[in-house]
């Protein structure tokens, strides 16, 4: 253990059902729909709800919609997670480097427990979340937090967002270019971004403004004019409002307005997942393709080299 580097880099994600069975997905759901950052009502309402309506209802049909997505390796997300991982330990050699999930496994708070057993003394949190938001990054930093308490001989510094950073902006870019390199440039390019309800955006949250942001970087590395481009938001749940425009309504209005050939990208995404996969590549496609144009999906950087040197490059930064 004297071995060991004494800094640490954890590379969280947000998390997956450990198979595409309807008990997994609702031991899944339970935890992350049970999180107060996720849903803000109060536990005495919305528990009664959660366990006797939509995890019942909810756990068969997602499951479905996992299976439909599932790798030989397993989830989408856990698979590139750990990829992406494995090839940021390689840009990070004097460092141990790990992966968690904030909700299933392997879980934060023991991973941080190993990382400090390991003879780690500073780690460095990075969320896999490039726009912050109270949703989802201060959901991990929560976490972090509470063990922090109890381990106050170890440095813990988490990276709250890195919507603009350069170096993960011309990630992006570089694989919307090779795409279009590969297979032609579409008519329009729209960035889908996962929403959130519009309240929180009302009360302060931050996120909208860091998804303009990344949008609007991403775009400028690509020298695309403001027509080249649109931004919209997709996985809305319950019957609020969310963030708006609204990503598959934007898109059949695209598509009914002439535009033939749409490319949509998920830079909200570290990796692909059910949403950019079963939601975006599989369910947005089609119904385009209902409205007579087509609709092609560049994949998220995964594990991609561009994207984990990045990240290496972000927690080397914190480290300084």
């Amino acid at each position: 253990m004297s071995d060991a580097p004494t800094t640490a880099l954890l590379a969280v994600n947000l998390g997956t059902p450990e198979t595409p069975t309807a008990p997994a997905v609702r031991r899944y759901l339970a935890e992350f729909l049970g999180d107060p950052r996720v849903v803000s009502i109060p536990p005495l309402l919305w528990k009664p709800l959660l366990y006797g309506l939509i995890l019942p209802l909810r756990g068969g049909r997602s499951a479905h919609k996992y299976a439909q997505v599932w790798m030989p390796e397993g989830s989408p997300l856990a698979v590139h997670t750990r990829r992406l991982v494995a090839n940021i330990a390689r840009e990070l050699p004097h460092w141990q480097v790990r992966e968690a999930m904030r909700y299933g496994q392997p879980a934060l708070q023991p991973a941080l427990d190993a990382l400090a057993a390991a003879g780690a003394r500073r780690i460095v949190v990075l969320p896999l979340y490039p726009q912050y938001s109270t949703t989802t990054t201060a959901s991990v930093e929560d976490k972090v937090q509470q063990w922090q308490a109890r381990h106050r001989d170890v440095q813990v510094h988490t990276i709250r967002d890195y919507a603009d950073d350069p170096q993960w902006v011309a990630a992006v870019a570089g694989s919307i270019r090779d795409y279009w390199q590969a297979h032609g440039r579409g008519d329009r390019l729209v960035f889908s971004f996962h929403g959130i309800p519009q309240r929180l955006a009302d009360a302060g949250d931050p996120y909208p403004q860091r998804c303009e942001a990344s949008a609007r970087a991403i775009a400028a590395a690509l020298q695309l004019v403001d027509d080249d481009w649109q931004l919209a938001y997709q996985s809305r749940f319950g019957r609020e409002r969310w963030l708006q425009p609204y990503a598959e309504p934007t898109l059949w209005a695209l598509a009914e307005g002439g535009v033939r050939t749409l490319d949509v990208v998920c830079p909200g995404f570290a990796t692909d997942c059910l949403e950019t996969l079963e939601e975006v590549a599989m369910g947005f496609t089609a119904t385009v393709a209902e409205r007579g144009a087509t609709m092609r999906y560049i994949p998220c950087l995964n594990d991609s080299p561009a994207h984990a040197r990045a990240l290496a490059a972000l927690a080397t930064a914190q480290d300084a």
